[in-house]
């Protein structure tokens, strides 16, 4: 295996990852301000606020986009198994 084989994997790697991620983490991130935003404008301090609307919002994208995420991660995995070969 040389080093651009190797380069190139780790790098369909990482944008795998970004890609599933993603929308995890947007939701939370949006989500998150807008809780904050609701605090700061009616003053209410709680710092648990933000965990359950942020659970469920996630746990949503979730069940939306999950079948989604893990056809990205199955597809990478078949793509890297068909690889082998190459590499060798």
């Amino acid at each position: 295996m040389d080093q651009a084989a190797l380069l190139q994997m780790l790098t369909d790697a990482m944008w795998v990852a970004a890609k599933v991620s993603m929308p995890i983490l947007l939701t939370s991130i949006v989500v998150g301000v807008l809780v904050g935003l609701v605090q700061s404008i009616t003053q209410i301090q709680e710092q648990t606020l933000t965990f359950v609307p942020k659970f469920l919002a996630v746990g949503v994208v979730l069940i939306v986009s999950g079948s989604w995420m893990m056809q990205m991660l199955v597809d990478f995995t078949r793509e890297l198994i068909a690889r082998i070969p190459s590499y060798l």
